[in-house]
């Protein structure tokens, strides 16, 4: 927990005050904050095997400490044998103290593992908010390369109250995730 209070004193301390000085603010309410972090994996291979669906959310549970809870398919699709309400990925949504603690992990632990690793994209979806895509679980500590049946990539919300993307780039380049190229806005 004190890594938690840490990110957030950082956040108070330093992000806040760049932030406001950066963009202008006239009231410490328009500062932009990290509202959320949704961590998704989509399965379309667990149609076939029941059990990825339980692999997945040991593997995600694991990941963030958090309980991660399967999605299921809103209609039929008889191309894919796809059936409604069945299990077709899986979810978890962070927040408060389990979002900083994922935060920091993955700027600090998880993201240096990747091979030939250059940065992350720059591409927000105009609303200030960004989905970083990750090809392999196995960059996360938590994850036994020796255990694991078939490599599955997740895609990482990061959920601002920014307005803008050049906002929202702001806040989480502070937050240290490593974009490779400047945002040109």
């Amino acid at each position: 927990m004190s890594n938690t209070a840490q990110l957030k004193k950082v956040y108070a301390e330093q992000i806040a005050p760049a932030l406001m000085k950066q963009f202008n603010y006239s009231s410490k309410m328009q500062i932009p904050v990290l509202k959320k972090i949704v961590i998704n994996q989509g399965l379309g291979v667990a149609v076939a095997d029941k059990k990825i669906i339980d692999v997945a959310i040991n593997e995600l549970t694991a990941i963030t400490g958090q309980k991660a809870v399967a999605t299921v398919s809103k209609k039929d699709v008889s191309n894919f044998k796809l059936r409604k309400k069945m299990p077709i990925g899986v979810m978890v949504t962070l927040r408060r103290e389990c979002m900083y603690e994922f935060l920091e992990k993955l700027v600090r632990v998880a993201l240096p593992r990747i091979r030939d690793f250059k940065g992350i994209e720059s591409k927000f979806d105009g609303r200030g908010n960004y989905t970083l895509g990750i090809q392999e679980q196995i960059i996360f500590p938590e994850i036994n390369i020796d255990s694991i049946d078939r490599l599955l990539g997740m895609n990482i919300t990061f959920v601002t109250s920014a307005p803008t993307d050049e906002e929202g780039y702001a806040l989480l380049k502070e937050f240290g995730l490593p974009f490779k190229n400047a945002k040109n806005n």
